[in-house]
């Protein structure tokens, strides 16, 4: 892809991190005001300063209006580069589009909604049915349903052990993002279920070390699967 494309996907990159924070305002509730609720609402507050130690305390913050475009120009560039012409590369940029919002939520609040999650998993669906169909290989849908249906059931057993701080909000992006990586192949699958973990891990020894947070601390994790989704695409 020429430096001009890259340019131009960068610049929509920056447009989709711009509609994310105003977007996310809809899902955290009064900004400022950190709280950790699953999709269902179910989940008890966190103490003050709990979330906010670790992440953003609301998204009316101007350094995360300021944050966000830059990341969705990064994310949005080093798609294209790995990608180029692929065909999948709008089912891509799609799911990373929607993966802002949620990242800005799920850091806020920590809540991945239902319906941003299935934004997700439809913009990654009707992208791949589009390259399928450029491509005359429908039978790569297969190949992404099954990667879907694998992060799911990976995902729904890792949420299940004793201790586990998975939420079944995570088990739903990670089947959302299962999609496109499914169409990649199984090797690219396997990265992006791997590298949700090592990510988080690094993250949380960080902020151990640092006392920002104890170890019953709850931290969202969907930020890491987008962030591990991302990197598998790129390495694929």
């Amino acid at each position: 892809m020429s430096a001009g494309l890259v340019t131009g996907v960068a610049l929509l990159g920056a447009l989709a991190g711009r509609v994310a924070v105003p977007l996310a305002r809809r899902f955290v509730g009064p900004p400022g005001l950190p709280r950790a609720v699953d999709s269902a609402g179910t989940l008890p507050q966190l103490r003050p300063g709990e979330v906010a130690a670790v992440a953003v305390s609301g998204v009316e913050r101007p350094a995360l209006r300021h944050a966000v475009p830059l990341v969705g120009a990064l994310v949005f560039a080093g798609l294209a580069v790995a990608r180029g012409t692929d065909a999948a590369l709008p089912a891509l940029l799609l799911t990373a589009a929607v993966g802002l919002t949620l990242a800005v939520v799920d850091l806020t609040c920590l809540r991945l909604p239902d319906p941003l999650v299935g934004a997700a998993a439809l913009g990654a669906g009707l992208g791949l049915v589009g390259a399928a169909l450029a491509t005359g290989k429908p039978e790569h849908l297969l190949t992404a349903l099954a990667g879907a249906a694998v992060s799911f059931a990976g995902y729904v057993l890792l949420a299940l052990l004793p201790g586990s701080r998975l939420g079944f909000g995570d088990v739903k992006l990670a089947a959302a993002v299962g999609l496109p990586l499914g169409w990649l192949g199984w090797p690219t699958l396997g990265l992006g279920l791997l590298l949700p973990h090592l990510l988080n891990g690094v993250v949380v020894l960080v902020l151990l070390a640092a006392r920002r947070v104890r170890r019953d601390t709850p931290l969202p994790f969907g930020p890491a699967i987008l962030a591990g989704a991302w990197l598998a695409v790129l390495l694929a």
